[in-house]
């Protein structure tokens, strides 16, 4: 079965790692197009599923970097728009782990400043799942836009979120009082141990689950490193573990797990509406398959997840 669409709305941000320089006087930096949503449409299209991405492209040369990427990549970007904006800006330095820590430039950039006309030209007939999330969430003046458009699109599409929080440019607070309103337009919320800390402090990850199941969400996944995955369908629990591998950097490693996780649903035919047909089964299997990209993904330096080839030359290897 050929997977539909799946439709990715959100940012773009050129991702400048820190490297040494010639001279202590100077700081070299090597960047990479990057931003979770467009990690996640890249990750899609190069697994082989129809992917289209909504973003606001400035024409800078990060945004002819960006559109590169994406194109190369096998995304859709007939639907992007053209931006007068600048793009943003990450600076990141990676710890010994690989672990990045950012300092954001993204005052009045391109991806915050949707309008309701822009979104209104979309047609969605052919998208079985939108998938967003991240800063395009909760940065104005475009973030109530963004929520209007997945309302609109909820009857004929099923919703996927990832919060990605990022405390340096927007307060938790924030993403904690729209959270709740997510959870009522989204079948899936995917987010990370450390999200889940920022947004419910101290709370365990299966209580968390149920709290969030009742504001409606029926599938929540969350990606806790080393630990593997948990995921919660409706109150059925289970654990996945994680797939070993040699980390360089963990930056777009969990972009690149929701991307596996739904591609697998779409490639089985299970995204288009509210997952009533999804079973516990089909969750740890398309878990299982995401952490394989995740794990692909942090196996190379920056936001650069795998193609489906690779992941077939794997499969083969494990079954010679």
């Amino acid at each position: 079965m050929s997977p539909r669409q799946i439709t990715v709305l959100g940012e773009c941000v050129a991702d400048a790692f820190t490297r040494p320089a010639s001279t202590s006087n100077e700081l070299a930096l090597r960047v990479l197009p990057g931003g979770g949503p467009a990690n996640t449409a890249v990750s899609l299209a190069r697994l082989g599923t129809p992917a289209r991405f909504l973003a606001r492209l400035s024409g800078d040369v990060f945004g002819r970097l960006f559109r590169s990427r994406l194109e190369t990549s096998g995304v859709d970007l007939s639907s992007a728009v053209t931006a007068a904006e600048p793009s943003t800006l990450a600076v990141a330095e990676l710890d010994a782990q690989g672990q990045a820590a950012f300092s954001f430039h993204a005052q009045n950039t391109a991806d915050w400043q949707w309008t309701a006309g822009e979104l209104a030209q979309v047609d969605l007939s052919r998208t079985a799942c939108v998938h967003t999330g991240s800063l395009a969430l909760v940065r104005e003046p475009g973030a109530a836009v963004v929520e209007e458009f997945l309302a609109a699109a909820a009857p004929h599409a099923t919703i996927s979120i990832d919060p990605n929080v990022r405390p340096l440019l927007v307060h938790p607070d924030v993403y904690r009082a729209r959270l709740t309103h997510w959870c009522g337009l989204a079948d899936v919320l995917r987010l990370s141990e450390d999200d889940l800390e920022l947004l419910l402090p101290g709370t365990p990850p299966e209580k968390a689950c149920d709290i969030w199941h009742a504001a409606g969400v029926r599938l929540v996944v969350i990606t806790r490193g080393a630990d593997g995955v948990l995921a919660s369908l409706a109150g059925e629990r289970v654990h996945v573990p994680a797939v070993s591998t040699s980390v360089v950097d963990t930056v777009g490693a969990g972009d690149s797990f929701t991307a596996g996780l739904l591609h697998h649903f779409g490639a089985q035919g299970l995204l288009g509406g509210r997952l009533a047909e999804l079973r516990l089964d089909d969750v740890a299997e398309a878990c299982r398959f995401a952490a394989r990209v995740a794990a692909l993904t942090c196996s190379v330096a920056g936001p650069n997840p795998p193609w489906a080839s690779r992941l077939e030359q794997l499969a083969a290897a494990d079954r010679a």
